[in-house]
This record gives structure tokens, C-alpha cells and sequence, in this order.
């Protein structure tokens, strides 16, 4: 039996990203199950998952509820003790369980006035003198963090880990209102808006689930300020190069076109979910380059 999942919408549940991110990021198998937001309240729809009330949720093979995105951390950390959750050496590892802390508990201000939405971007946006004093308080630990790791590459504490799952949804606001932050803290949200993963998971955001306007805020939109994504279209009635889909191995019904060669796919959202974003699935990319 494997870890089951239960998450929100993919465009909006920015603490189901975190724990999506955990397990992605990782390498741990889990079975998904999605609730949606524009069906009424989260707990009505997990009636399974008692007592948990909120996503994301997590079910241990043995049938333990784990609750909360830090307790899922946490508790797929010591389970998993050579997957790298948490950084190797004592310092990097205090750093990285110090900032996590503090996401979940803090930046309330960032959070309530710049909720989650990777369907849109905006320009113009003003924020509140309690935002900006969030994004100061970022720009600090996260500086503090990387001083402190002294990493190689782009993430906060040496190699990718929780902490750095947990500042993902964060690095979307910042990136989706075009909050004004330090150099340092840009070049980290553009880290995480190139990260493979992420990508993946607002491709699946863009073609999964309903618009909720309760998440639109007053301010003009722009194009997204990550990669553009490479050009494909869903298309019908072409024979496809390969016969089975890349992701389930079942036969390909679902096609799409890019560069003038068609892909298929066992069903629409493997289609819809690749013609997002086509660079961000290596099993795609893998295919095409075959």
C-alpha cells in the first residue's frame, strides 16, 4: 500500500503545492485525490479523511492521518532519512527546519492580500505597508539562509528541501502580483519559477479545475513572468508518432501538435496538461527527442 494524497485546486491551494512539491521533488510514489473548491467546503468533501478538515492530507500506508503540510514534512522526513528532505549538515539542517517554521506560521499579510492564483499575473499592484514588510522579512532570512549554506546552486540551504517546498507558493505571489523584492530574493522566486516541478504543477492548474473569481483580484493582467512555454495545440484526427502515451503506457486517443510532429495521449488532461507547458514533462520531452 502507498502513501495516499488528498489535495485542492492546483491553481489556487497553495499549501497543497508544498506537500505536491515534497513528494515530486523527492521521488516518493502516492495516489492523488483531488477536492474541489467551487463544490462546496473542503471537509464536506473528504468525509474519508476523518478527522483532517483540510488539504492537504496525507494517509500513511499503515492508515495513520497526517494533517498539515509541516507534520507531512516532517513525518515523510523520518521515514525517508537518506531522500534528503532536510540538509545534511547541522547548521544547513537548523536553517532549513527555522525558515519552514516560519512560512507556516508567518507572512500573514502576504498571504491574505496575495492569495495564490497561477492562472493570472498582474502589473500595478500597490502593496500594504504589511506586505512590504513581509518581502523585507524574506529578502532577510532568505539572504541569512544563503550566507549561512553558503550553496552552490539556487536553493536556500545547499541542495533543494522542505524548505524550499514551503517557499514555493510564496515565490508565486511574489512573481504573480510583481511585488518589488532585492536582487537576491528575485533571482531566488525565478529559481523556482524555472524548477521543472513547479512548472508542472501550474501546467496541471491551467487545465484542471474551475475559474474561481473569488481569487481574481482589480489590477491588469499580464503574461505570466516565468519561461514561455514551447508552442503546442491540442489537434484531432492526426495519427500520432507514438502509440502509447508517455506518462500511463496506455494507447494514445488524445493528440497534440508542435514543431509539425503529433504526440498522443490516453486521455484529455495528459494531453491538455503537456500543451501547457511541453518542456516540463521529461517523459514527454524524452519522446519527442527520441
Amino acid at each position: 500500500m502507498s502513501y495516499e494524497l488528498i489535495l485542492g485546486d492546483y491553481a489556487y491551494s497553495s499549501w497543497s503545492l508544498r506537500a505536491w512539491l515534497l513528494f515530486e521533488k523527492f521521488g516518493i510514489s502516492r495516489r492523488l485525490t483531488l477536492v474541489n473548491f467551487k463544490a462546496g467546503g473542503v471537509p464536506e468533501q473528504m468525509p474519508g479523511w476523518t478527522p483532517a478538515k483540510t488539504v492537504p492530507t496525507l494517509r500513511t500506508p499503515e492508515g495513520a492521518i497526517v494533517g498539515e503540510s509541516l507534520a507531512i514534512a516532517e513525518e515523510l522526513a523520518s521515514r525517508h532519512p537518506g531522500a534528503g528532505f532536510w540538509p545534511a549538515t547541522p547548521k544547513a539542517r537548523a536553517t532549513a527546519r527555522w525558515l519552514t517554521s516560519e512560512m507556516h506560521a508567518g507572512f500573514l499579510a502576504l498571504r491574505s492580500d496575495c492569495p495564490m492564483n497561477l492562472r493570472l499575473a498582474y502589473s500595478g499592484v500597490e502593496p500594504s505597508e504589511a506586505v512590504k514588510s513581509d518581502l523585507r522579512r524574506l529578502a532577510l532570512i532568505w539572504d541569512h539562509a544563503r550566507s549561512v549554506c553558503a550553496p552552490d546552486g539556487p536553493w536556500l540551504c545547499a541542495e533543494y528541501s522542505i524548505a524550499d517546498a514551503f517557499y514555493a507558493p510564496v515565490a508565486a505571489r511574489i512573481a504573480g502580483y510583481g511585488l518589488d523584492v532585492s536582487p537576491s530574493a528575485q533571482a531566488y522566486v525565478s529559481a523556482h519559477l524555472n524548477d521543472p516541478a513547479f512548472r508542472r504543477w501550474r501546467a496541471m492548474g491551467l487545465v484542471r479545475g474551475e475559474i474561481l473569481n473569488r481569487y481574481k483580484k482589480p489590477y491588469d493582467t499580464v503574461p505570466w513572468p516565468g519561461p514561455a512555454p514551447m508552442s503546442a495545440r491540442a489537434v484531432e484526427g492526426a495519427t500520432p508518432e507514438n502509440a502509447n502515451c508517455p506518462y500511463s503506457g496506455d494507447p494514445s486517443t488524445h493528440m497534440l501538435e508542435t514543431g509539425g510532429r503529433v504526440f498522443g495521449f490516453c486521455n484529455a488532461f495528459c494531453r491538455d496538461k503537456t500543451v501547457a507547458d511541453p518542456e516540463a514533462w521529461p517523459a514527454f520531452m524524452a519522446l519527442r527527442d527520441a
